[in-house]
């Protein structure tokens, strides 16, 4: 399966993706989930700044990466998807298990929820509102492995561990 991390950051495209995890995993595209920034040509050069020219990065809204989930699956090479929030993942496992049942996601990292108000902190780098635990918790009752780590040496941890704090220590 060349995709090899489906990630919810709401950093996006940033360092740890593209060098933390990106190398050691030997990537060679990310797909970017995001709906305004699939509308948006100038966010999107944005983020191919922080990418080196041997990696590729696509740019979708939910739909749209749903319907080319199949096309990633079955590339040759190792690539990482991306969504800055719960709710977009939670959206796009819906569609892609609509549009390729094959390919149904089965993993999800979660790799970087930071703080804002409404949130409340379960691990260093992942703070979760209530609405935000409650699609997590939907997404593994969907038969999604749930887990959060924050670089591939980092030991992930499961969500009923995060949900429950024990990420702090």
């Amino acid at each position: 399966m060349p995709v090899e991390l489906y990630r919810i950051d709401d950093r996006l495209i940033h360092g740890q993706v593209v060098v933390g995890w990106g190398r050691p995993l030997d990537i060679g595209f990310i797909v970017l989930v995001d709906d305004e920034v699939a509308a948006s040509e100038w966010e999107q050069e944005l983020y191919r700044m922080g990418v080196p020219p041997e990696m590729e990065v696509s740019f979708h809204d939910v739909a749209g990466a749903a319907e080319a989930h199949a096309r990633y699956r079955a590339d040759g090479r190792r690539g990482i998807l991306l969504t800055g929030d719960v709710d977009t993942m939670r959206r796009l496992v819906r569609a892609v298990a609509a549009a390729d049942p094959a390919g149904a996601i089965r993993q999800v990292n979660v790799g970087g929820i930071h703080h804002r108000p409404g949130r409340t902190q379960r691990m260093r780098f992942v703070f979760l509102t209530p609405d935000e635990e409650r699609e997590l918790r939907a997404l593994a009752g969907d038969g999604v492995q749930v887990s959060a780590q924050d670089v591939p040496s980092g030991r992930p941890v499961p969500l009923d561990d995060v949900l429950a704090g024990r990420g702090l220590d």
